[in-house]
C-alpha cells in the first residue's frame, strides 16, 4: 500500500475570500514532487524562511525571492500570471501561503514548513507593516471590487488599541490567529511537515538552516555554508530588500526597502501592562492545546 493511502492527509473543507486571501487560487494547482510550501500566519518569519529555502536551493547564489516565491492566494496579482510563472520555473519551486490548513489544498507530494512566533511579536510586526500601507492603486482597487472586496481600513496608530482589537475581534483586521496555529500544529506528525519557530531562528540560525536542509534533502558543499548563512541574516536581507521582499511590499510607504522593519521580539514588553499581556496568554490557554501553547510561546516541543 502506498504512503499516500496509509496516511490521513489534511482535506480542504472551506474557502476564504478577503483582500489578502483567495483560497480558490490553490484549487487545481499542479504540484511537483519536490515543491516546497512555506506557511505562516503572516509576520512570523515568512520572508526569512523563503530566503533560507532559496539559499539552499541555489547553493548561496543570490536569487530574486520576491519574484520566484509568490504568495499564491494573494488576489492583488492576476492568478493566470502567477500560475504561469510557477509553471515556467525549472528549479525547485518554493511558494508561500498564509492560509489555515483547512482552507489549503494539501499535497502529499510537497514539503511544508510552518513557522510559529509569539502572537504579541506577530502583532507588533503587523502593526508596523500595516502603518506603512498606501492606498491601493486604481488597477488593484478594480481587482478587489470586481470580487466584492474592499481594502482594510488604515491601521490604528495606537498600537495598544490595535492589540486589543486584534484579540477581541479574533485576528481583526486579518485572520484568526490561534486557530491558524493550532491547525498546523495538529498535522506536525506528517512526514512532509516541518515546524520552525522564530525564537529558534534567532537563537541559532545556522542550526535551523541545517534542519531545513535535512528536511528538504538538500546537501551543500562545505564551502557554501558560510555564504548561505550570511545571506540569511537580517542585515543582508534588508540591504537586498528590492530582491528579497515580497512584490506586494512595493505598495508600502518607502517601497520594498521599508519591508524589513526590526526583526526583533519583545517590543510589546515596553508597552503592555502585565494585565494586558496576560490577556493574550489567557486566550492562548483557552484556544490552544497545552503543548501547542507552550511551543508557540517558547519554541519548545514536548517529547513523548
Amino acid at each position: 500500500m502506498s504512503r499516500e493511502r496509509q496516511t490521513d492527509w489534511p482535506r480542504k473543507t472551506r474557502e476564504i475570500l478577503t483582500v489578502f486571501l483567495d483560497s480558490t487560487r490553490w484549487n487545481g494547482f499542479v504540484f511537483r514532487d519536490d515543491d516546497v510550501v512555506i506557511a505562516t500566519y503572516g509576520k512570523a518569519g515568512t520572508t526569512w524562511v523563503q530566503q533560507i529555502v532559496a539559499q539552499l536551493i541555489f547553493a548561496g547564489r543570490d536569487a530574486p525571492v520576491g519574484e520566484l516565491s509568490p504568495w499564491l492566494e494573494f488576489p492583488m496579482f492576476p492568478k493566470d500570471a502567477v500560475l504561469g510563472s510557477l509553471a515556467a520555473q525549472t528549479h525547485r519551486r518554493f511558494i508561500k501561503t498564509h492560509l489555515p490548513i483547512d482552507a489549503l489544498v494539501f499535497s502529499p507530494r510537497a514539503k511544508y514548513i510552518y513557522v510559529g512566533r509569539d502572537g504579541r511579536d506577530v502583532l507588533w510586526s503587523y502593526h508596523a507593516f500595516h502603518l506603512g500601507f498606501k492606498a491601493p492603486p486604481p488597477q488593484v482597487m478594480e481587482v478587489f471590487r470586481s470580487q466584492g472586496l474592499e481594502p482594510s481600513p488604515p491601521a490604528n496608530p495606537d498600537v495598544r488599541q490595535y492589540y486589543h482589537d486584534w484579540l477581541d475581534k479574533d485576528g481583526y483586521p486579518f485572520e484568526p490567529f490561534f486557530a491558524h496555529v493550532q491547525g498546523w500544529w495538529d498535522i506536525r506528525h506528517l512526514p512532509n511537515v516541518l515546524l520552525l519557530h522564530y525564537n529558534d531562528l534567532k537563537a541559532d540560525m545556522a542550526k535551523e538552516i541545517r534542519r531545513v536542509a535535512d528536511f528538504l534533502g538538500i546537501s551543500l558543499r562545505a564551502e557554501h555554508w558560510p555564504t548561505v548563512i550570511e545571506h540569511c541574516t537580517f542585515d543582508y536581507m534588508k540591504r537586498r530588500a528590492e530582491s528579497v521582499a515580497p512584490l506586494g511590499a512595493a505598495n508600502l510607504e518607502g517601497g520594498r526597502t521599508s519591508f524589513f522593519h526590526k526583526g526583533t521580539n519583545g517590543r510589546w514588553r515596553d508597552v503592555l501592562t502585565a494585565a494586558e499581556s496576560k490577556k493574550y496568554e489567557d486566550l492562548a490557554a483557552q484556544k490552544l492545546t497545552p503543548d501547542c501553547a507552550r511551543w508557540l510561546a517558547t519554541g519548545e516541543i514536548a517529547r513523548s
